[in-house]
């Protein structure tokens, strides 16, 4: 799979911080971090959020995990290589942002809203960003996000910049709304470093910080 533009593969499917967890990436050049992928072994069918391309390597380990029953977008922006493992892993559901559901770039199986849940997993609809409705995942202990919120730094959080944002008041809401949910052991985030320790309390300071 070549994915948009060729973009190159920089690192192979990797263990996260629980066994069920796996994250690939690409770095990107033009904003210096990287872009993130993640695989979710599901008892009820495996799930795939925001798919850059696979190397070989990955498809082969994706394929002895199981595969995958369904792909989340978080966003328009992160449709990324999903045609093309949708065509590799036939019968895989795509799952979308309802709020994105009249311009969506490619056709969805199911549009996910705030109070969703896929199999467990709490769905969070996020206002402000620079698409409506970006997607937020809850699983357990840990959150995985699009683009709202991202690490550019290790070991700490930020918003998306003013300039990206649709509506800044908006998007700090729903900043604030996710630093007061419970138990957040750990962050996966679509763009930058991965938070795997204290990720309700970088929320916590994020929020603070934004006001």
């Amino acid at each position: 799979m070549n994915g948009s533009g060729g973009a190159r593969i920089d690192a192979a499917m990797k263990s996260l911080h629980r066994p069920d967890l796996y994250c690939w990436s690409r770095f990107d050049e033009a904003r210096n971090v990287d872009f993130n992928s993640f695989f979710l072994r599901r008892p009820n069918g495996n799930l795939i959020v925001d798919p850059l391309p696979l190397s070989a390597h990955d498809r082969a380990h994706v394929e002895s995990l199981g595969g995958a029953a369904a792909i989340v977008l978080t966003n328009s922006d992160h449709v990324r290589d999903t045609e093309a493992i949708r065509a590799l892993l036939p019968g895989v559901r795509v799952l979308g942002p309802a709020g994105e559901r009249a311009g969506f770039p490619i056709a969805c199986d199911r549009w996910l809203g705030d109070g969703d849940a896929i199999d467990g997993i709490r769905v969070f609809a996020l206002e402000g960003s620079k698409t409506p409705g970006e997607l937020a995942l809850l699983d357990g202990d840990t959150l995985i996000t699009g683009d709202l919120v991202r690490a550019h730094r290790a070991g700490e959080l930020m918003m998306l910049p003013n300039d990206k944002l649709s509506d800044r008041a908006l998007a700090v809401a729903s900043v604030k709304r996710l630093a007061t949910l419970s138990g957040v052991r750990a962050i996966l985030v679509g763009d930058g470093w991965p938070i795997f320790r204290e990720g309700g309390a970088l929320l916590m300071e994020l929020a603070q910080r934004l006001g």
